[in-house]
């Protein structure tokens, strides 16, 4: 018997796949902020009238939550005992703001284009940019949480580990520039690991870098660590041994200046790291949903970044390892290698002969 599958009807099916997600979205970082998955992540099998009570919430809410989150298959349910489950193995992703996959922020990042939707419209009628500072609020503070706990996971001991004696220069001194800092994430743990070195973090964007200052004091980094507002182009300082570039070289208008100008910054011998969201170098070879995801936030925050500045060289956020690699050489760098990957990132050494 031949069964007729109408095309239509199965990307009708996708699409609705794709909006009930986005409308869940908002159940899902609800969840986080309720203190839902927080509650349900040690409690086992619980029902909907506890988990309310547990959280001093609205039970009839709650189960309506609760049933969202199992359609979605967030959550399991039990239908003769009439109770609902956190697996396990999705507490990291849900419940633990630790995880290195903790992957609630990305939803702060997905409502700020919503909130600049009608901005990123006119870019795409104007061919114009939208700068960092002129996003909602929202996405600075959905990017800080949701790279943090990577470069908590990663950072110290995988990424500036897999660098060419790097850590074992920093361990006795050493000089830090972490352009484009934002709210000072990677600077204060690197200056927390390595508290004989000087770490100098600076961003374009001054409340950002005002951010920065109070997560220092919050952290209780030390003196050897210190923010201010610069490009990344006109960074003060010299001799540098490491000038960091976390998740924002795509991002500027004139990457190829920056690379230049941190190579003149550093001292001889002296290395880039460069962190990139992971991509291949073929639109083909990136057809899955971290691509599909990190497309979406270069169409609607990276690429209008780069062009609402000098030079507008939109790298996007799905460069790729090759043409990453071309522009540290044609900066003045001889030698560029893939460091380390993860399933979100990847991870390049610039060197300076």
């Amino acid at each position: 018997m031949t069964i007729n599958v109408n095309p239509t009807e199965v990307f009708a099916g996708q699409v609705v796949g794709d909006v009930a997600a986005a409308m869940s979205g908002v159940l899902t970082s609800l969840g986080h902020k309720l203190g839902l998955y927080q509650a349900m992540a040690a409690a086992g099998p619980i029902s909907s009238e506890t988990l309310a009570k547990n959280t001093n919430l609205t039970e009839r809410y709650v189960r309506e939550w609760l049933n969202n989150q199992t359609a979605g298959g967030y959550v399991t349910y039990d239908p003769v005992s009439q109770t609902y489950e956190l697996p396990e193995a999705h507490v990291p992703v849900l419940a633990d703001p630790d995880s290195p996959v903790f992957l609630i922020p990305a939803l702060e990042v997905a409502a700020s284009l919503w909130f600049d939707e009608d901005k990123i419209a006119n870019a795409f009628r104007t061919g114009g940019g939208i700068a960092w500072s002129d996003h909602h609020e929202r996405l600075f503070c959905g990017c800080e949480a949701l790279f943090k706990p990577g470069y908590k996971a990663s950072l110290i001991a995988d990424w500036i580990g897999a660098l060419d004696g790097v850590s074992e220069t920093l361990s006795k001194g050493g000089k830090v520039a972490d352009i484009g800092c934002g709210h000072g994430a990677s600077a204060v743990l690197i200056a927390k690991a390595f508290p004989k070195a000087s770490v100098h973090g600076f961003d374009n964007h001054l409340r950002s870098v005002e951010t920065a200052r109070k997560r220092a004091n919050e952290a209780d980094a030390g003196d050897n660590v210190a923010f201010d507002a610069a490009t990344a182009k006109n960074f003060p300082g010299k001799d540098y041994d490491l000038v960091c570039y976390m998740d924002c070289l795509h991002d500027m208008g004139d990457p190829l200046g920056a690379a230049r100008h941190a190579y003149a910054a550093l001292k001889p011998g002296g290395t880039v790291l460069l962190v990139e969201p992971a991509a291949a170098d073929a639109v083909e070879n990136n057809i899955n949903p971290v691509s599909r995801l990190y497309y979406a936030a270069s169409t609607g925050v990276c690429t209008p970044c780069s062009k609402s500045q000098e030079v507008g060289a939109a790298l996007g956020a799905q460069a790729g390892p090759a043409r990453l690699s071309a522009l540290l050489k044609e900066a003045g760098f001889a030698s560029v290698r893939v460091a380390a990957q993860t399933p979100f990132n990847i991870i390049l050494e610039a060197r300076k002969a």
